[in-house]
């Protein structure tokens, strides 16, 4: 993970993501994932592409349960954006860069 994607868990998440002025990119993902495994380096891609448009999350949903429950996060990876504290996309899945590029950019 890369110095561009910041670690949430259940006690900072209301405060990194819902409160945040810069729409967030969260990954909802654990170590035990392979589809997560594929798209860990395809999130911190984007980070570095997009930063100072997006701010980009990783939590653990092993680790914060408790957030994991709240978005009815079934499945992962679970990606979801935020912008002005509400999910504003969510795509489940493993999906190629440029889709989820695309994704992200049509609600900046």
């Amino acid at each position: 993970m890369s110095e561009k994607v910041h670690t949430v868990t259940d006690a900072n998440f209301d405060a990194e993501v819902l409160k945040s002025e810069t729409p967030v990119f969260v990954d909802f993902w654990a170590n035990w994932c392979p589809p997560c495994k594929i798209v860990g380096p395809i999130v911190d891609e984007i980070a570095h592409e997009l930063d100072g448009k997006l701010k980009v999350c990783k939590v653990n949903v092993d680790d914060s349960q408790q957030t994991a429950q709240a978005y009815g996060i079934r499945a992962i990876p679970t990606l979801m954006l935020f912008k002005n504290g509400s999910a504003v996309k969510t795509l489940v899945g493993a999906h190629p860069k440029e889709e989820l590029k695309k994704e992200i950019e049509s609600e900046l």
